[in-house]
C-alpha cells in the first residue's frame, strides 16, 4: 500500500491494471470506461489517466467513492435498473468501450461459498456487458481460481471472441485471483 500511496494511487490494485494495460493496450484516449466495484478508486484513477481528456470514466460501487478528478462516481448496485439510467446519462451517447470489474463479494472465509459468490458476480458483470459494452469492447474481470473457475471461463468464451487469462506480478503470490481479458462480444 505504501508504494501505491507514494505514487498517488488509492490502492495497490492500480498496479495490476497498469501492468495488464501495458501488455494489452485497451485503455486509449477518448474511451468510455465503466469501473464496477471501483472503491476505493485505484482502477478509476488509472483509467482516467489513460482516457482523458476526451474520454469518460464512470466508477460504480456499493460504497461511497471519494471524488477523483475526471471520474463520475455512482453509488449503488450495477444490477439494479435505477442505476442504469444514471450510467447511460454519464456515458453520454453510445456504449462503453471498456468494462472493468474488480468486484469481490464480502468474504466469509468459507472457500466454496466465497468462490460461488465471486462467480455469481462475474456472471452478472458478463450479462451487464450485453447492456452497456460496445460489440468490439473489452471486458477485464477479476476471477478466483477454484471450483467455479472453469464455469466462468466457459461463460466468457461463449460470450466473447477472445479470452485471455492474466496474472499480474502486482498480485500477491499466494492470491487465488487472476484476471480474464475478454474482447469482442459475440452476437446473441
Amino acid at each position: 500500500m505504501k508504494q501505491a500511496q507514494d505514487k498517488g494511487f488509492r490502492s495497490r490494485a492500480a498496479f495490476k491494471l497498469i501492468e495488464i494495460d501495458e501488455k494489452a493496450r485497451f485503455l486509449k484516449a477518448g474511451c468510455r470506461v465503466v469501473d464496477l466495484g471501483a472503491a476505493p478508486g485505484g482502477w478509476s484513477q488509472v483509467a482516467a489517466s489513460k482516457v482523458l481528456p476526451g474520454g469518460v470514466v464512470v466508477a460504480i460501487d456499493l460504497v461511497e467513492i471519494a471524488p477523483i478528478s475526471g471520474v463520475m462516481a455512482l453509488k449503488g448496485d450495477f444490477r439494479e435498473s435505477g442505476l442504469h439510467a444514471k450510467l447511460i446519462e454519464a456515458l453520454g451517447s453510445g456504449k462503453a468501450d471498456v468494462l472493468l470489474s474488480d468486484l469481490s463479494p464480502n468474504i466469509t472465509g468459507i472457500q466454496n461459498v466465497d468462490q460461488a459468490r465471486a462467480a455469481e458476480l462475474v456472471q452478472s458483470a458478463m450479462m451487464f456487458c450485453r447492456e452497456i459494452l460496445k460489440p468490439e469492447g473489452v471486458f477485464l474481470v477479476k476471477v478466483f481460481q477454484g471450483e467455479a473457475f472453469s464455469e466462468v471461463l466457459e461463460g466468457l468464451r461463449a460470450n466473447f471472441v477472445s479470452v485471455q487469462m492474466r496474472k499480474p506480478a502486482a498480485s500477491r503470490g499466494e492470491s487465488r485471483e487472476a484476471y480474464f481479458l475478454a474482447r469482442g462480444l459475440k452476437p446473441v
